[in-house]
């Protein structure tokens, strides 16, 4: 099935009224903090928040950094975000309307997972400033031995995601967009599933189909989830990665070069 920008713009305008309630990483200080740490803000910094939905990440820059401006495509989420940015575009992630080294920060938070790759990430690349950084985040499986059933699951909690990884994939998307070095965290994030998967975007038949998987789910899947059930409500431990990159900076020429060993 092919999914257009328009699937993805319809998901998020349903969910957009709870999405800061649909997990609890949503809202999770510590997994901010981590951000945080890995992207190094400076006063001075102007940042760019793609795939900002509702301010989840653009409110951890606000106050601490000169600009944050954030990109999406539901106008219905972004709206929310407004009081944390100084500038708000709607504007898919794959064709940025920014300069070349116009930021010293880009960040996107679970937003790769539906968007056009690399192009979307090589965009984000594009508009940093040589030395600046790149900080992707997104839910991972752990790895081969769970991927097949969370990729499953993930499907059906949300059918317009495109993309789904395991954690090699980020730092691998972000190197081959131009960064180099590139450092990876995992994160765990604890979610009540029955929780998580009430997004007021799928119906009951896909949220029993999620249950099932974690009914049958492998004993290698539930070990690596540390799945534990109670009344017939599971509990899974869900691996974010975040994969920071810097953008090399740009090499002196030969002339600036050999002037500078005169001296």
């Amino acid at each position: 099935m092919t999914i257009s920008r328009q699937d993805v713009t319809n998901h998020f305008a349903l969910r957009a009224a709870t999405y800061d309630r649909s997990s609890s990483w949503c809202t999770d200080t510590e997994l901010g903090d981590v951000l945080l740490d890995m992207a190094a803000p400076k006063p001075g910094d102007r940042v760019l928040d793609v795939a900002c939905g509702t301010g989840l990440v653009s409110r951890l820059f606000a106050g601490r950094v000169a600009e944050v401006v954030g990109v999406d495509v539901t106008e219905e989420m972004a709206d929310q975000a407004r009081p944390y940015l100084d500038r708000l575009v709607v504007t898919p992630a794959e064709h940025l309307p920014f300069a070349d080294d116009e930021f010293d920060l880009v960040v996107c938070r679970q937003g790769v997972q539906f968007m056009d790759l690399p192009a979307a990430v090589e965009e984000m690349v594009r508009v940093v400033k040589p030395g600046g950084r790149v900080v992707i985040i997104n839910l991972c499986a752990y790895d081969e031995q769970d991927r097949d059933e969370y990729f499953e699951i993930l499907r059906l909690r949300n059918p317009v995601r495109r993309h789904f990884f395991l954690p090699s994939d980020l730092e691998e998307l972000v190197r081959k967009a131009g960064c180099d070095p590139v450092e990876t965290r995992p994160y765990v994030s604890v979610e009540d599933v029955d929780v998580w998967s009430d997004n007021g975007a799928i119906e009951e038949e896909n949220r029993e189909a999620i249950r099932a998987v974690y009914r049958g789910a492998s004993p290698e899947f539930l070990a690596l989830h540390a799945v534990r059930e109670a009344d017939g409500r599971f509990v899974d431990n869900m691996l974010f990665v975040l994969a920071a990159g810097t953008k090399p900076s740009a090499p002196r020429s030969g002339s600036e070069e050999n002037h500078g060993a005169s001296e």
